[in-house]
């Protein structure tokens, strides 16, 4: 069976309450989960304190929390992985405002390379509510932007993940960027 494969039938089998499917799945995805992270992260400044290997664990540990999910297949794996990624980093993003209480204002970029969490923890939160906006809307585009901007994931793996043509993945993000720069230009 390929990987691709071996994945579903892990998620399947853990759904179905097999403690040992979970254990299984861990380092079929751990590498793909990484290196979402990696690319996520990978602009940060150094002295940065969430780290993609500790974002990986606790994606990890929310995603297995997650009892009432029903795993239909890989795609749909790295799609709660997405969102759950993007939740943890509104967490600490979250933390940092709190830590702040105020400050300046900073435009928030729809470049997923040039984003720093340290900096942008308001425009983060502000991006996520956005997204849920945007999902109620289209669904699908709002996938796209949280495995792009959150995920840090390539056209190419969004489309992997999605089942669709990169093209389609193409559009939905241009699509998603213009709606969200309007809605950020109008609030």
């Amino acid at each position: 069976m390929d990987r691709i494969g071996e994945i579903t039938r892990l998620l399947v089998d853990a759904q179905n309450g097999d403690k040992a499917a979970l254990d299984s799945l861990y380092p079929h995805v751990y590498g793909q989960l990484k290196e979402i992270a990696r690319k996520h992260l990978a602009y940060e400044r150094n002295a940065h304190t969430l780290q993609k290997t500790a974002l990986v664990h606790e994606l990890y540990i929310k995603m297995l929390g997650q009892s009432e999910v029903e795993w239909q297949n890989r795609a749909h794996f790295y799609s709660i992985a997405s969102r759950c990624m993007r939740q943890i980093l509104v967490d600490y993003a979250r933390k940092k405002v709190a830590l702040r209480r105020g400050g300046k204002n900073r435009p928030i970029t729809l470049d997923e390379e040039k984003l720093n969490l340290e900096e942008h923890a308001e425009e983060i939160i502000e991006m996520s509510d956005l997204i849920e906006k945007l999902s109620e809307i289209d669904s699908r585009r709002g996938q796209v932007v949280e495995m792009r901007f959150f995920g840090g994931m390539s056209i190419p793996e969004i489309s992997e993940v999605l089942q669709v043509t990169t093209r389609t993945v193409d559009r939905d993000w241009a699509k998603a960027k213009l709606w969200l720069y309007n809605e950020l230009k109008a609030s």
